[in-house]
């Protein structure tokens, strides 16, 4: 039987074993979630996570729209390939269907609020529904390829390195997966994975051609193809492809930087006819006066828009090069 002062030493003892083992719980858990977000791409916060290399690998390709064997879901490939392009993560239908019913919440809504004409309600379901994601998707996926294209000089270059210091090229492709951040860190650490898991790296680097969209990788699937069937030296191969993507890189910037006039122009002119057609409304709102009621002014509009939107798009092809 414990006495006063004992039972009074003995909760001092547990309350203080309490404080001791809830401050390392806590500090643990901070630490785990500072090595988290002190990974430097996706993958490795994944692999934190503690679950075993193919699941992670399953789950990396799944979030992207692909099957566990790195092809794609959609019967449409051309679109399940804009979709795993643009980088974006999650299902690919379930992204399809939040614009859908965001379409049509905003069509009915203006349908009912404000007695918007059944045909322009459905336009602008057609907008949101299915235009809108699209454009979303190649402006990510334009965005993606050229932050990818930044990257992969600087990674060959330490595949290379690597070479040389006498590491396999699985060694190295896994060196880089490792050092490199998004979205060159996740990829080649899926090429890691997939090498690893049997694919030959051949196939490996053209699955990542397929899932990145840039044509630097198509050099290097080729480079690769080639060397593998009639041999040669891998690192110099590397290292003149490198030093081929860097000069592209610079003269991509170089065009870039000379037509950026004319970018500017087509801005101006585009916007130009619908600012000042706003500042008309707000200004001087009876100035068109009763022109609306016409049952010309629709197809006026029309046509006009589509020579406008037809300019916009020779001007945008004169500055923009493919090479």
């Amino acid at each position: 039987m414990l006495t006063g002062q004992e039972l009074l030493y003995f909760i001092y003892v547990v309350a203080a074993a309490s404080v001791i083992l809830a401050a390392e719980a806590f500090y643990l858990s901070l630490a785990s979630r500072r090595s988290r977000f002190a990974a430097v791409n996706h993958r490795l916060r994944r692999l934190t996570d503690e679950a075993p290399a193919e699941q992670t690998l399953q789950g990396l390709l799944r979030e992207r729209g692909l099957t566990d064997s790195g092809d794609f879901v959609l019967g449409l490939v051309w679109l399940n390939r804009l979709y795993t392009q643009s980088g974006i993560t999650g299902n690919p239908l379930t992204f399809a269907a939040s614009f859908l019913l965001a379409g049509l919440a905003l069509a009915l809504l203006l349908w009912f609020l404000i007695n918007l004409a059944a045909p322009a309600a459905f336009v602008v379901f057609l907008v949101v529904g299915f235009v809108l994601p699209l454009l979303f998707l190649r402006r990510a996926r334009n965005k993606r390829i050229q932050k990818f294209a930044k990257q992969l000089p600087d990674a060959l270059d330490m595949i290379v390195r690597s070479l040389r210091a006498g590491h396999p090229a699985s060694v190295a492709i896994g060196l880089v997966a490792r050092e490199m951040p998004d979205p060159l860190g996740t990829e080649f650490g899926i090429v890691s994975d997939e090498i690893t898991f049997g694919l030959s790296m051949e196939q490996a680097i053209r699955k990542l051609s397929e899932r990145v969209g840039f044509e630097g990788l198509h050099l290097l699937t080729v480079s690769l193809s080639i060397q593998s069937k009639t041999g040669g030296n891998l690192t110099e191969i590397l290292a003149n492809l490198s030093s081929v993507l860097r000069e592209r890189q610079k003269l991509r910037m170089k065009i870039r930087a000379l037509s950026a006039e004319g970018r500017v122009s087509a801005w101006v002119i585009s916007l130009f006819p619908v600012a000042m057609f706003l500042i008309l409304q707000v200004i001087a709102p009876s100035y068109y006066g009763k022109i609306w009621a016409s049952p010309v002014v629709f197809p006026v509009f029309t046509v006009f828009g589509g020579w406008a939107l037809l300019g916009d798009y020779i001007m945008y092809r004169m500055v923009n090069f493919d090479f």
